[in-house]
């Protein structure tokens, strides 16, 4: 039997299926731990927590954790830290988004292997400014000093976050149904994903240098490359009192290909049409000088679009001029159809 093809991103040192198999393992030995307030298995990109009699309303916390990734090696590289910690709370934020929280709280981990005061600073400036423009207090975190761990002026860095929404207006994808339409978010470039291919294909290939423009850009490649990962908080508050959603997804690893179907229930497929939006220059670049086939790249990065709305379709038209109210940019890139809970890419 002939040996499956390696994708450019396993070349990379990154295997989204191993990956996959990892947390089908993690999750079913998490699931031995719940108990009745945990209302969604392992996937969802929130994790709600029914307070029940906890609390004083029907209320449901909603958790994350991520962290910023490779990227972080670009920020080495370019010995610019003051935006990494932007791009973890925008993540985490959009992460509970989805399932329609307001962020309560934020609390990061820091780990370095010798501690450099004004890099720290620089990081923790960055975590505070995310946390301003979301309006959500960075009540504590880790610093952690581990010598011989980390290699010299390197570090890591982590976020969590807890949000919380009243149970009945919990969005978890269970009301999409056939028919429904899909409404898009740009993103402003890679967001904080993928970072392994990119320097794979444009530091170790091209022999790029970070102070090089970026054709079609203008901009030198760093800039681009560090460019914050968006938050979509601030567009999308105001439809999470209509009722209207039902169901967010929030594109990070994975791509299209690997994120919407963490929301769509099993006899519906997304489809989606890759001509209603035109992906940033960054995409077809990599695209081009990594020879990266189609499918690769929607399932390694955001191609473009960084959220994804699903909403009924008597209510669409509304959505957007919400979200154009809110300066946000809307496109209406696709609808719900039959299927079996796969994202189905038309063009």
């Amino acid at each position: 039997m002939e040996e499956p093809t390696a994708s450019k991103y396993q070349i990379a040192g990154v295997d989204i299926g191993k990956a996959n198999e990892v947390v089908k393992r993690i999750g079913a030995l998490a699931l031995t731990t719940f108990n009745d307030r945990v209302l969604k298995g392992i996937g969802t990109f929130g994790a709600p927590y029914h307070l029940g009699d906890l609390g004083k309303d029907d209320l449901v916390l909603v958790s994350s954790v991520d962290g910023v990734g490779t990227k972080l090696k670009i920020a080495f590289m370019a010995d610019k830290h003051d935006t990494v910690g932007m791009d973890l709370v925008n993540h985490c934020v959009n992460d509970i988004l989805t399932m329609g929280a307001t962020p309560l709280f934020f609390l990061d981990y820091l780990g370095v292997g010798r501690l450099d005061p004004d890099v720290a600073e620089q990081v923790i400036l960055g975590l505070r400014e995310g946390c301003r423009q979301n309006k959500i207090p960075l009540i504590g975190g880790e610093t952690a000093e581990m010598p011989g761990f980390y290699r010299p002026g390197e570090y890591d860095l982590v976020g969590f976050i807890v949000g919380s929404v009243q149970r009945e207006r919990l969005v978890d994808g269970s009301k999409i149904v056939q028919g429904d339409r899909i409404i898009g978010l740009p993103s402003n470039g890679l967001h904080t994903n993928g970072y392994s291919l990119v320097r794979k294909i444009l530091i170790e290939d091209e022999k790029m240098n970070l102070d090089e423009p970026l054709p079609g850009t203008g901009a030198p490649l760093f800039e681009e490359l560090l460019r914050v990962h968006k938050s979509y908080q601030r567009s999308v508050a105001p439809l999470l009192a209509m009722d209207t959603l039902h169901g967010m997804a929030h594109i990070t690893g994975g791509g299209l290909l690997e994120n919407v179907p963490r929301i769509l229930p099993g006899m519906v497929n997304a489809r989606i049409d890759t001509k209603a939006w035109k992906p940033p220059v960054i995409f077809t670049f990599l695209q081009e000088k990594g020879g990266i086939s189609r499918d690769e790249m929607y399932r390694v990065f955001n191609m473009g679009l960084g959220y994804l709305l699903v909403v009924a379709p008597s209510v669409a038209d509304d959505v957007i001029r919400v979200l154009e109210d809110e300066g946000e940019t809307a496109i209406p890139v696709g609808d719900i159809v039959s299927g079996n809970g796969q994202v189905e890419l038309v063009s």
